[in-house]
């Protein structure tokens, strides 16, 4: 008796479905908050950290920065949170591996070592002191 083949890929439509509803609820966010201005005070809960500290969170500025991102403003996102930006670039760079691996019928798998998990962390955990240093006034929203 022959040993059975490779077993034929699932639909590309059903390989697509995941990647574009995500996509699509991260651009039902983004046109959310692009209509919603949050700098107008009422439409968003504010920071509690800041509220009860004035410390600002390593979030701090993200719907600010995700509206102008909205609006195409890339210098007042960058101005508002520059580490939510860089986020946004990567989530996009990762959607599109994504993207390509399904057509391609691929796994897609991303695994990252404990010590960029580390290293993210600090990156985020420096932002974060740096922005409410005074040297890093120009990190804060």
């Amino acid at each position: 008796m022959p040993a059975p083949g490779p077993a034929a890929p699932e639909p590309l439509a059903r390989r697509l479905l995941v990647p574009l509803g995500t996509l699509a609820a991260v651009a039902a966010a983004f046109t959310y908050v692009g209509s919603v201005d949050p700098n107008h005070p009422g439409h968003y809960p504010v920071c509690p950290l800041y509220a009860l500290t004035g410390i600002y969170c390593p979030g701090c500025g993200g719907l600010r920065s995700a509206h102008a991102v909205a609006h195409g403003d890339l210098v007042a996102a960058l101005g508002d949170n520059a580490l939510a930006v860089v986020g946004y670039g990567v989530f996009a760079v990762v959607m599109v591996g994504w993207l390509i691996r399904a057509v391609r019928a691929r796994p897609t798998q991303v695994t990252l070592r404990p010590v960029y998990w580390w290293g993210i962390g600090a990156v985020v955990l420096a932002f974060s002191v740096v922005r409410n240093l005074p040297l890093g006034s120009f990190l804060a929203p």
